[in-house]
């Protein structure tokens, strides 16, 4: 049987690249994110319960880390970006826009898929989003002096919406109806995977048009942008004690932004073209995420066997006395 997770990188680039090719047969489907992402939650929420919640906020210092590298690696790595390459006026603040954003659900999603630690994840997506309320139009006057109005309300009820409903639903059926969330185990990676393509192809058609716009310059900014998250979030958590699965969860938080409230934020006060690198910042996070996730799967993977084969070699070298 074809595992979608196993070649979820692979796909995610092919699909990507079939959505722009063909955007039009995807562009209705746009009122199908949302559901999508909910679908995704709900079948996390699975996977965990309230328990692991407690353990995480038992042991805040993760939390804390990933939102402090959340608003200060983020914005002032698209503002040095933004002066080291050159960028317009409108290019630098569409930039700035995403790194002021909160962490996004696709981060949550990829946590999943990477082994990540899922309660964790949620947790600093909802942190970091509670935060953005003061943090996110500060940033952008600080690092670019214009001036944002957040839709406060509207913030808190999609994340409440697409996050917090649909995974304590799964919660709630892990606990009471155990037998779903046993039956569905071994298949929720791959429907995960499955329904987040979809997701992306969607996004890709979407923003297809915006995509043939953007020059070389700015598209590498994006790119730098998202690479020195996920990056800077890894290693800067492991400098700071935390441990492997602490360390790619924050890495990952760090470096997948909200961007579709940067797009909607930047077509609001400033116009298309400063929505363009949250564009290519919502398809192009969801390719490297996709690649990381698949990449810190297969060398847990490795490390399993590795330790079973030592653990194997050991029994079969012993000779008792």
């Amino acid at each position: 049987m074809l595992s979608i997770n196993r070649f979820f990188p692979i796909l995610a680039i092919a699909v990507s690249v079939l959505a722009w090719y063909e955007p039009q047969p995807l562009i209705a489907w746009k009122s199908a994110i949302v559901p999508l992402l909910m679908v995704i939650m709900f079948c996390m929420g699975l996977t965990l319960r309230a328990e692991d919640f407690q353990r995480v906020l038992n042991k805040p210092k993760p939390i804390a880390t990933g939102v402090m590298l959340q608003f200060l690696l983020m914005p002032l790595t698209a503002w040095a970006l933004a002066r080291v390459l050159g960028l317009s006026d409108e290019l630098t603040i569409g930039l700035i826009l995403v790194g002021a954003c909160a962490g996004g659900t696709a981060s949550n999603v990829m946590t999943y898929l990477a082994g990540g630690d899922v309660a964790l994840s949620v947790s600093m997506t909802l942190m970091s989003t509670l935060w953005s309320v003061v943090l996110t139009p500060y940033l952008v006057w600080f690092y670019s002096g214009a001036e944002i109005n957040v839709d406060i309300q509207a913030m808190i009820f999609s994340i409440a919406k697409i996050v917090i409903i649909p995974i304590l639903l799964g919660l709630l059926a892990n606990r009471y109806i155990p037998q779903l969330g046993k039956r569905l185990d071994k298949y929720l990676p791959d429907l995960a995977s499955g329904v987040i393509l979809i997701v992306i192809a969607i996004i890709v058609a979407l923003n297809a048009d915006e995509i043939a716009t953007l020059g070389m310059t700015a598209a590498i900014a994006v790119m730098l942008h998202n690479l020195i998250g996920l990056a800077g979030g890894y290693f800067i958590a492991r400098w700071n004690g935390h441990t492997e699965v602490e360390a790619r969860t924050i890495a990952i938080e760090v470096g997948m932004q909200n961007s579709g409230l940067g797009v909607a934020l930047a077509l609001k006060f400033y116009g298309p073209i400063a929505a363009l690198p949250g564009a290519l910042f919502s398809i192009w996070h969801n390719i490297s995420g996709s690649l990381l996730a698949a990449f810190w799967k297969w060398r847990t993977q490795q490390n399993i066997k590795q330790i079973h084969h030592q653990k194997k070699t050991a029994v079969n070298t012993y000779t008792p006395d």
